[in-house]
């Protein structure tokens, strides 16, 4: 029948294909791609002028797919906040690139440009931007770029007015004495730095000097890592002074400076009144046990002391000095002492020392018939399976149940910690099987 007959066109133009609605950023992707490529037959009555017009046609069309990808780059762009470019060869042309492309990215919050020996020019050319333009970045990194003395000036006075940079990584470097002396006039002056790494900087005593004079009057900066340079006793004076009058500084590493015990001394001065710092890194200087002494008597001397954590790891101590100790871990339970070993310790103290302190938990469990999770959430107030890591050092140091010493509570805290500053109890499933009425330990020591 005539009325089940599909319906013929009457032209080709009504055979084209409706096209289905679509999101706009939908359509801005499709559209942003290249077309397929198609063979176009030429029609054999057509002229010269109908080529060019062909012509100008395909560039009119081709020139818009390519605003079109760019735009949908931009629109890209407010999803990326953090840049890698470490280790990549980036020459003058790439910064300058860069830092052009910063001018209009507003979004971009970490860029890393370590490892590229960018030199004077490429320091130049960085300042220069961070000095004239506002930026979202807040986290630097600009380690290992062969930045020397002569560097430190030109981004040094960017970083005198910049309050947007919180987090500057200046490592492995060759800023000397000069650069230290221009970095210390910078942070007298800066209030954005909240963390600065320093180390591997070739700086000595009159550097270090100057830096420490700047940071007398910084009220920012929380985090400073000076390790692997030369600061010396007479450097730790400086330093010395910096703690007793800083109540900002919150970590400090001036490990491998070759600090000694007279270093130590003036250190320990600073030590007795601070009432900001809470980790001291001093590991790989040549301080003895006299040193160690000095350190951990003048943190004892400061009720008001924060101090948590106290690195002399390559310090060989004694019995009597781990006497001290207990003596100062009566009045500040927060703090971890970290050293080499114990010289002539006895085999009856030694057995105590090592032993492993998940089994004398899983003892008293046992005894008490409840689980190493029952025991460890009694030590919380909350009744909750996490803690945090301050907190549960304390209470574990402080708790009676099973007596444990400072480095048995520190391997504790390394089975249960997140990584996240919180302690989980469920961890200590993956520590004990299920035994009869009891349970088999899966560490030893």
């Amino acid at each position: 029948m005539d009325n089940d007959k599909p319906l013929q066109p009457e032209t080709e133009d009504e055979t084209e294909t409706e096209l289905v609605p679509q999101s706009s950023a939908k359509t801005l992707y499709c559209e942003a791609e290249p077309p397929p490529t198609v063979e176009k037959v030429k029609p054999a009555q057509e002229n010269s002028e109908t080529d060019l017009e062909i012509e100008d046609n395909e560039k009119f069309f081709t020139t818009g797919q390519k605003e079109l990808y760019l735009e949908a780059c931009k629109l890209s762009n407010t999803a990326v906040t953090k840049l890698e470019l470490e280790d990549n060869c980036i020459m003058e042309e790439g910064v300058l690139s860069l830092v052009e492309m910063l001018q209009e990215n507003y979004y971009l919050q970490e860029m890393n440009i370590s490892n590229n020996h960018l030199g004077l020019e490429g320091a130049r050319i960085i300042s220069d931007f961070f000095e004239r333009n506002s930026s979202s970045i807040w986290n630097l990194e600009l380690s290992g770029n062969d930045f020397k003395e002569e560097s430190a000036a030109p981004l040094c006075q960017a970083l005198s007015t910049n309050y947007r940079i919180k987090k500057l990584d200046l490592s492995h470097n060759q800023f000397s004495d000069i650069g230290g002396e221009q970095l210390g006039q910078m942070l007298a002056i800066n209030v954005g730095l909240t963390s600065l790494d320093l180390s591997w900087n070739n700086f000595h005593t009159r550097g270090a000097v100057a830096l420490c004079n700047g940071l007398r009057g910084n009220v920012t900066l929380t985090k400073l890592d000076l390790s692997m340079n030369g600061l010396g006793n007479e450097g730790a004076v400086a330093l010395g002074e910096v703690l007793r009058l800083n109540s900002c500084l919150v970590y400090l590493d001036v490990g491998s400076n070759d600090i000694g015990n007279e270093g130590a001394s003036k250190i320990s001065k600073g030590l007795e009144s601070n009432e900001s710092l809470r980790v001291l890194k001093l590991f790989l200087n040549p301080i003895s046990m006299d040193g160690a002494i000095l350190l951990i008597l003048a943190i004892k001397r400061n009720p008001k002391s924060r101090m948590e954590e106290l690195d002399i790891s390559n310090v060989l101590v004694s019995e009597q000095f781990m006497k001290t100790l207990d003596g100062v871990y009566a009045v500040h339970p927060q703090l971890d002492v970290m050293f080499k070993a114990v010289q002539g310790l006895s085999a009856k103290n030694t057995i105590f020392l090592l032993t492993n302190p998940m089994k004398l938990i899983q003892n008293y469990a046992d005894q008490h018939k409840i689980t190493v999770m029952d025991f460890f959430k009694s030590l919380n107030p909350t009744g909750t399976m996490k803690m945090s890591v301050d907190e549960f050092q304390k209470v574990m140091i402080e708790q009676t149940k099973v007596p444990l010493n400072q480095y048995q509570v520190r391997e504790v805290i390394k089975k249960l910690d997140e990584k996240t500053g919180m302690v989980n109890f469920r961890h200590a499933l993956s520590l004990t099987v299920p035994h009869g009425n009891a349970a088999i330990t899966l560490l030893s020591k």
